[in-house]
C-alpha cells in the first residue's frame, strides 16, 4: 500500500453501517484505509475515496493476505450478525501479525470469545445508546439506563405541573408511547403502578420507552 510517511494504516473488515462509519471517519482524518467486504455493494460508498477496496470471497487467511491487511497497524472487524465470520476474521488477522484488532460484538458470549483470542471489543449499539443518553440528560432526566441504541429507562423528578395528577390523567402511554414503571421517594422505589396512582412533586418518576418518545415527553414539559 502507498502509505504516507509515518501515517497509520487501518484495515476495515465488514463495511456495514458500523464499519463504513469508521472507514469514512478515518479517511476524513487523513488515514490510510484498507476496506474489505464480501459484498461489493457494501463497499460502493468507498469506491470514490482514497481507500483501497477489496471484495473477497471468504475470510480465510490467504484471502486476507492478498489484500495487504497484514500491513495495517490496526484492524477493525465490523462483521456483526455472522459471529463465526467475525471471530474468524479476528483470528486470521492476528495470525497475519496485526497487533491491534478491534471487533464489534453483538452479545456477551461473542465478546468473551473475542477477548479470549486477544481482540479488543466494542459495542457500537450500546455506545450509540450512551450518546443518546447524554442528549437526554441535557433535558430533565437525572439518571438514565440505555438498553439499546433506541430504548432507555430514565429517572426524572416529577414536574410540578403533574403534582396531584394520576397516571390515568396524564395519559403518557397514549400520548407518548412511554411507560411509568416505578416511582421513587426518599430512596425507596415502588413498582405498584396503576391508572389511579397519583404523582407527587417530591417523587422521582422512572420511565421506559424509545429515546425519541422520552425526548418528546421531556420537551412537552419544558415548553
Amino acid at each position: 500500500m502507498g502509505r504516507k510517511d509515518g501515517n497509520q494504516v487501518f484495515g476495515i473488515i465488514g463495511t456495514g453501517r458500523f464499519g463504513l462509519a469508521v472507514a469514512e471517519e478515518l479517511l476524513q482524518r487523513g488515514k490510510d484505509v484498507i476496506a474489505i467486504d464480501q459484498d461489493q455493494l457494501q463497499l460502493k460508498p468507498l469506491y470514490d475515496t482514497p481507500a483501497e477496496v477489496f471484495v473477497i470471497s471468504d475470510i480465510s487467511r490467504e484471502s486476507l493476505m492478498e489484500t495487504g491487511i497484514q500491513e495495517a497497524d490496526t484492524v477493525v472487524v465490523g462483521i456483526g450478525k455472522d459471529v463465526e465470520g467475525s471471530i474468524l476474521a479476528a483470528l486470521n488477522t492476528m495470525e497475519l501479525g496485526v497487533q491491534h484488532v478491534v471487533c464489534k460484538a453483538i452479545s456477551d458470549d461473542h465478546a468473551k470469545i473475542l477477548r479470549k483470542i486477544g481482540a479488543e471489543v466494542v459495542y457500537p449499539e450500546i455506545e450509540m445508546g450512551r450518546r443518546t443518553a447524554i442528549k437526554l440528560t441535557e433535558k430533565l432526566a437525572e439518571d438514565i439506563l440505555p438498553l439499546s441504541e433506541e430504548f432507555s429507562i430514565i429517572q426524572i423528578r416529577t414536574p410540578q405541573e403533574l403534582d396531584g395528577q394520576s397516571v390515568k390523567d396524564i395519559r403518557i402511554r397514549e400520548r407518548f408511547g412511554i411507560t411509568l414503571i416505578a416511582v421513587v421517594k426518599d430512596g425507596r422505589a415502588s413498582g405498584s403502578i396503576g391508572p389511579d396512582t397519583v404523582l407527587h412533586a417530591d417523587e422521582m418518576m422512572v420511565l421506559s420507552g424509545t429515546n425519541r418518545s422520552l425526548g418528546k415527553f421531556q420537551d412537552s414539559l419544558q415548553s
